[in-house]
């Protein structure tokens, strides 16, 4: 019978392992030293999640009313009933649509936004926030190309309706004192 050779690994010195120590704490040190700028996205993240709850919240929920309760309405009873109106009719039909499905998509994405505006873990998923940008982008295209320039022929035809459309969205933003009279 041959004799079996067995490894042994021997167990680190005393002395060694203070080295080893160290090699651990300046790996955890390497992982510390990226906090500040892991801070700083964070920082960036809550700030970008304020200022879009924010926006979608309040500055595209009242454009969207303006648009269809001013503009919209503005401009259907200013255009000449036949193709014009018609024309006008199934574009703000298909805004009105749009503004709807750019508000769903929102209201199933906020809570995520308002977890990372609270500095909380959140799934914030790309392809959600690529679609509400690319949609709102593509409904902004039409409306700059086709709807605002035609209401532009439209209301410019009488600067009476213009002046209305005016006076109604300043309306919409003054402060009206509480007074008697």
């Amino acid at each position: 019978m041959t004799p079996v050779a067995t490894a042994r690994t021997e167990a680190p010195t005393p002395v060694q392992q203070f080295s080893n120590c160290h090699g651990g704490i300046l790996s955890g040190l390497h992982g510390f030293s990226e906090l500040p700028a892991l801070q700083d996205a964070a920082v960036r993240a809550r700030n970008l999640a304020q200022e879009t709850l924010q926006l979608l919240d309040h500055a595209v929920t009242e454009h969207h009313a303006e648009e269809e309760d001013e503009l919209f309405d503005a401009v259907l009873r200013s255009s000449r009933p036949g193709p014009e109106r018609d024309r006008v009719k199934v574009l703000v039909d298909r805004l009105t649509a749009e503004h709807r499905e750019i508000e769903d998509t929102w209201k199933r994405m906020r809570p995520q936004v308002q977890q990372v505006a609270a500095g909380k873990p959140a799934q914030l998923r790309a392809e959600a926030v690529k679609l509400l940008v690319e949609s709102y982008q593509a409904h902004a295209q039409l409306e700059e190309r086709e709807f605002l320039p035609l209401a532009a022929e439209i209301l410019g035809r009488n600067g009476n309706h213009m002046a209305a459309l005016g006076l109604a969205l300043h309306m919409r933003h003054a402060h009206v004192p509480a007074a008697y009279i």
